[in-house]
């Protein structure tokens, strides 16, 4: 959690500049994600929205979802003819290393937008970074109405237990994750892993969103049932194959 994060930057080789492939699974989320944020607006005026987008990363997909959400909003104040949404609270969270200055250098030119293309002035957006991890409480209670995680939930918050690199039985040497080799104490131990974490995150989540909020949450799944299937594990494989090679 203290360490780890996506390339800095807007090098070559920085997340920002090598993240078209996230950026088409928010493209394809974007459906689901009006139909969410109409939905609770149906119901509800809210004088200040809180909306979170969990993972947000740095560079030009951060703040593609906050503008998306927006937008939404605004078509449902023209078909409705009124304002149903007086100010927005934005928190933008990722691990404590995430390049947070990429995202806060960004956001005159972001509000800019906003002003020209939506008319919404300074004062009625306000935008935050919340650095942590979402495997636990961000917000405080009741404190927000929508929640956004795209190309994030996959990633455990730790090696599974029995699975670190200082255990006293290697039960999954020479891999990175779930191989067509490994044993199935190794399979049990990464779903152990992720019903906890994911567990976790459900229910800090229930504690922050007021009633009848919503989330729409994007992460890797596959169509198999079989764990080792090469469509979810098989660049692990490969990885791990070269670092043996470069070890040796």
């Amino acid at each position: 959690m203290q360490v780890l994060h996506m390339n800095k930057g807007n090098g070559d080789t920085s997340y920002a500049k090598n993240s078209t492939v996230q950026s088409k699974i928010i493209s394809v989320g974007k459906p689901i994600m009006k139909e969410a944020v109409l939905e609770m607006l149906c119901n509800n005026v809210i004088e200040s929205m809180g909306i979170a987008d969990l993972g947000c990363s740095s560079g030009p997909n951060s703040l593609s979802v906050i503008s998306e959400i927006m937008d939404t909003v605004e078509a449902a104040n023209r078909l409705l003819g009124r304002r149903l949404v007086s100010e927005f609270r934005v928190f933008l969270n990722d691990l404590y290393s995430n390049d947070f200055n990429n995202i806060f250098m960004s956001l005159p030119a972001f509000y800019d937008r906003l002003k020209e293309e939506k008319g919404l002035e300074l004062e009625s957006c306000f935008i935050l970074g919340a650095p942590g991890s979402f495997y636990g409480r961000l917000f405080p209670t009741n404190s927000l109405h929508f929640v956004h995680s795209s190309s994030s939930l996959h990633w455990l918050s730790q090696v599974p237990a029995g699975l670190e690199s200082n255990a006293l039985k290697r039960l999954n040497k020479g891999k990175l994750y779930i191989s067509k080799s490994s044993p199935q104490s190794v399979v049990d131990a990464y779903l152990l892993q992720f019903r906890n974490d994911f567990s976790l995150f459900i229910k800090s989540r229930s504690r922050e969103l007021v009633a009848g909020g919503r989330m729409v949450l994007s992460f890797m799944g596959r169509s198999s049932t079989d764990p080792t299937t090469e469509n979810s594990c098989y660049q692990w494989e490969l990885l791990a194959q070269a670092i043996m090679s470069l070890a040796r």
